[in-house]
């Protein structure tokens, strides 16, 4: 692990000096060697694929063919998950590259081939029936591991196809990802960022600089990055909203041939998720604006400002110039998950360590962060774009989280049922920002720090919930129209997006407004990447809503409350997420845990307003 000796020299380097350092780097060698080990593997993953061929229409001939051909899907998959990874992890390095351009549309291709091979797997069962399978379950204890996915082909009987239908389906998969790809290749590598002279220096406004300057002491030069950042997309909002509407139109057309309602209900049914947790999300977060817009207010106050803009939104009501190189941010974040207990520091100490992590921006890296957990039998991959501030800090530990969830579940579970749902995965990381949050406001010396981590915790209910449940409500509505065959431009796209960030900001008529929302922010959706997977984003409103109970039990000591959240991230995906999230005490589809956490949310602020009112006693 990189230890915080480098003490005083990383504060003073900046991270691009270390951005090509090795240390910093992931190391994909842990996948494969080098290309030709990959292309090795791709060419037994091609044979694997001619035997998958061969179960057409054979799974029903006796329990033993049936098993084989479920271990040679099983593996099949196993391999392809890890060529995959690497190619991809590689592509995310620098994606100007040809070769890497390359090496991934050939992952991509084996994976549409392993989908047209295995197409024929579902329909079959479907055709075994329940009756038979139970039997051979009962029969053969080997079987065992495949019990919670066959149970879920079997729960989709309405929405399988017949095998050609299936095989066609998988077909045309190849297709699927163009709009998210076209997007990843014009918003990372093609796009034209505009140079701003800030903080005294060129900077070229990619989207990872956008992160760090969005949040610049001088309101003047948080504007400039606004309009200048929003008014690049916008030039290209035509494009972005061909793109973005025929990926609304492929999940329409799957929902219409899966014979689903919508494209909601398809998306909630992948992992059985109630309709009623997705609508009562959104209900309770609109219930509790009030508590957001006490929030903007409080924050104009804190920061002297008499109109809020949207621009002021992510600037630190506490000014705080103090840096956290990587390693002093590791070892936050370490710290902060000891209540998890030794085994989990330890585990997440040896990753740490072992160059599971990329760490800095690059020109043409992807941006944002992530992480990459499907190669079984490797290691999770953490792609971050660290900016030595406190928000990275907080990505990291969230990152980490998804991480160790990966570590939890691949060691607990076989591979069939190691893969988690999104639903539970954003638990894991909104969990571990919250054990830092608490972590970080013990250490904090002093009630500027108390403030500056206090206004950070807002910040991350701000955009972890009513951001997500926001986005939810933009998805909701731009697919419900997609559905019914309505068009949708890139200028309606932004119309749409622009009446939804009004409303949720309170900028709805008001002459005092808790947000003024400017025309330029309503192009904000088209830098959203997660629209690309749809009702993805909802989950993280719903994930910080279960895991800030989680937090509080495990941090107030409650007798098996570390062991009840430690099973869930073992449970991997071995039953319905939204089951296993049930069982460990909280019930996602009703309206406790959104309340609970506006009370947070409220609770937070009074806080605060009781550090400013002391000080201003302290005054008189």
């Amino acid at each position: 692990m990189r230890i915080a000796a480098a003490g005083l020299l990383m504060v003073m380097l900046a991270g691009p000096v270390f951005a090509d350092d090795p240390a910093y780097r992931w190391n994909l060698a842990d996948l494969y060697p080098d290309v030709a080990a990959w292309n090795a593997d791709a060419g037994k993953l091609q044979a694997q694929l001619k035997d998958l061929e061969a179960c057409r229409g054979h799974l029903a001939d006796s329990r033993a063919r049936f098993k084989s051909c479920l271990d040679l899907q099983s593996d099949a998959a196993r391999r392809y998950y890890r060529l995959r990874i690497y190619s991809s992890q590689l592509l995310d390095e620098a994606n100007d590259k040809a070769s890497s351009q390359e090496l991934d549309q050939r992952a991509n291709n084996l994976g549409t081939a392993f989908g047209e091979a295995a197409s024929s797997f579902a329909p079959e069962i479907l055709a075994i029936g329940e009756q038979q399978i139970d039997g051979w379950l009962a029969q053969d204890q080997s079987l065992a591991i495949y019990r919670h996915p066959l149970a879920d082909i079997l729960r989709g009987k309405a929405h399988t196809l017949d095998a050609e239908g299936e095989s066609i389906i998988a077909t045309l998969s190849a297709t699927s990802d163009a709009p998210q790809n076209t997007y990843g290749m014009l918003s990372s590598a093609d796009l034209p960022w505009p140079t701003l002279k800030l903080d005294g220096q060129d900077v070229r406004l990619d989207q990872a600089a956008y992160t760090k300057y969005r949040s610049a002491a001088d309101r003047d030069e948080r504007k400039q990055v606004f309009d200048a950042f929003f008014g690049k997309w916008k030039e290209y909002e035509n494009t972005f909203g061909a793109t973005f509407y025929g990926m609304l139109k492929n999940s329409s057309a799957y929902a219409k041939v899966r014979h689903y309602p919508d494209s909601l209900a398809q998306a909630l049914d992948g992992s059985a998720v109630p309709a009623a947790v997705y609508d009562t999300l959104i209900q309770q977060t609109e219930a509790h604006l009030p508590t957001l817009h006490r929030y903007f207010r409080l924050r104009a106050r804190l920061l002297g400002i008499d109109e809020l803009h949207y621009y002021d939104l992510y600037v630190p009501i506490v000014k705080s110039s103090q840096k956290y190189p990587i390693a002093t941010g590791e070892q936050l974040m370490l710290d902060a998950v000891k209540p998890l207990g030794a085994d989990y520091v330890a585990a997440m100490r040896k990753g740490v360590g072992s160059r599971w992590m990329d760490v800095y921006p690059r020109p043409h890296k992807t941006s944002g962060a992530h992480m990459a957990g499907n190669a079984y039998d490797v290691h999770p991959y953490l792609l971050i774009n660290y900016n030595d501030d406190y928000e990275s800090v907080s990505t990291i530990a969230h990152e980490w989280g998804h991480a160790m969830h990966t570590v939890l579940a691949n060691k607990a579970q076989p591979f069939v049922t190691s893969d988690y749902p999104i639903f539970i995965a954003e638990i894991a990381s909104t969990l571990n920002e919250a054990l830092l949050l608490d972590h970080m406001l013990k250490i904090a010396r002093s009630d500027d720090e108390k403030l500056f981590y206090l206004g950070s915790a807002l910040e991350n209910l701000r955009t972890t919930y009513f951001r997500q449940a926001m986005f939810a409500t933009f998805e909701r509505e731009v697919h419900a129209r997609a559905d019914r065959g309505e068009a949708l431009t890139g200028e309606g796209l932004t119309q749409i997006y622009g009446d939804i960030l009004r409303k949720y900001h309170g900028d709805t008529g008001d002459a005092h407004p808790p947000v003024r929302i400017d025309d330029i922010d309503a192009a904000e959706w088209m830098y959203i990447p997660h629209f690309y997977n749809p009702f993805y984003v909802y989950q993280y409103a719903t994930s910080i809503a279960a895991s800030s109970e989680f937090a509080q039990d495990i941090l107030d000591h409650k007798p098996g409350a570390r062991e009840r959240y430690l099973n869930l991230l073992r449970a991997g995906g071995s039953d319905y997420p939204y089951e296993l999230v049930k069982k460990a005490g909280v019930d996602l589809a009703s309206p406790a845990p959104y309340d609970a956490i506006a009370a947070r949310m409220d609770h937070i602020m009074d806080q605060i307003e009781a550090i400013l009112a002391r000080r201003d006693a302290g005054q008189h």
